[in-house]
């Protein structure tokens, strides 16, 4: 059987096709996980929706199943005794959620072509941090979940501007020690 020039184009189009969307997303497509931390020296035991008892380490961080919602979580010290029972609201696909409740720091940062990052900067406000100040307002996070960003924990920055026709942002989310140190390395004055 004799193939025409025409159908053999349609079949490597849609072979080109099905090997880009296959490379998208199996390394370029942004995975959404929500993840629970322990930054503290301290073990916690916790509780989700009623399910299985899960320990979380000192300087411990994974990943979780939570639903769209209204979910529930009870938290025990290492001794086991009920720290707190609280409800939090899932609207998005990520997030975190903060047992500990410890200081998180939201950063955004800019990227686009001809982008003056020093003038973007200087227009916003500045937020105190153990009484020093530091630029590009980031926001201080210490309640039991947060999704009021696009990079979680363990996820960094995008190295390379996707859309170099306009200027956009992302914000990370960062364990306040890891914000201190991110700071120092790329705000340099």
């Amino acid at each position: 059987m004799k193939v025409s020039a025409s159908a053999k184009g349609l079949i490597i189009a849609v072979i080109t096709v099905l090997v880009a969307f296959g490379i998208y997303f199996t390394l370029l497509a942004k995975k959404n996980y929500y993840l629970v931390d322990n930054p503290t020296d301290q073990t916690f035991y916790f509780t989700l929706n009623g399910g299985a008892e899960n320990t979380i380490a000192a300087d411990q961080k994974f990943r979780i199943d939570l639903h769209k919602g209204k979910n529930r979580v009870k938290v025990y010290d290492n001794k086991k005794n009920l720290l707190y029972d609280s409800a939090f609201t899932v609207q998005k696909d990520r997030g975190l959620l903060n047992i500990a409740h410890q200081d998180y720091y939201i950063n955004e940062q800019f990227y686009g072509y001809g982008l003056n990052k020093d003038s973007l900067i200087a227009v916003r406000p500045r937020t105190q941090i153990d009484g020093k100040e530091y630029v590009n307002a980031p926001k201080k996070f210490s309640r039991l979940y947060t999704e009021d960003f696009y990079f979680n924990l363990d996820e960094e920055y995008d190295k390379v501007v996707k859309n170099v026709q306009k200027v956009e942002s992302r914000t990370k989310i960062f364990r306040k020690a890891d914000f201190l140190r991110y700071y120092k390395a790329y705000y340099k004055f």
